[in-house]
């Protein structure tokens, strides 16, 4: 299927873009959270007839991210959890748990900005993990997990 991105994907393209998606990616994701519509005629000349709106509200969403990004670059969040005496806990800290020790702090974020390439954390001690909050800004966090008995 067609599309134009209405805002920058991260691997498929920019703002204005016209790219091809597999159907159910674009009727099940990106259509429906407003990322992209289908590339017809009529979708074409609109966009091109809002395009400064919609540049300019990129370029706002770009600024805001870079705020929360100079708030949490280099920032250490400590998560207890129970945890066996060889250091493996009963359980796991996800993105979910990451994003309400941010919130406890008094940052506001999506956990799908959370990027935990290994997967979920299993083990006591420190783990360097990216967060996005826009395409664009990736920063780096560190996530203490602490275990009790």
């Amino acid at each position: 299927m067609q599309i134009i991105l209405m805002e920058k994907v991260v691997n498929l393209g920019g703002l204005g873009d016209v790219v091809k998606v597999k159907d159910g990616y674009a009727r099940n994701y990106l259509i429906p959270k407003g990322m992209a519509k289908r590339a017809t005629a009529a979708n074409l000349k609109v966009f091109e007839e809002r395009r400064a709106d919609l540049e300019k509200l990129q370029a706002e969403k770009l600024a805001a991210a870079q705020g929360v990004a100079a708030k949490i670059d280099g920032l250490m969040v400590q998560i207890t959890r129970k945890a066996g005496v060889d250091g493996r806990l009963f359980g796991s800290v996800g993105g979910a748990d990451i994003v309400e020790a941010l919130k406890a702090q008094g940052i506001e974020i999506e956990k799908s900005a959370i990027r935990m390439p290994n997967g979920l954390l299993k083990t006591v001690g420190d783990t360097q993990l990216e967060v996005a909050p826009h395409a664009d800004v990736v920063v780096t966090i560190t996530v203490s997990v602490l275990g009790e008995h």
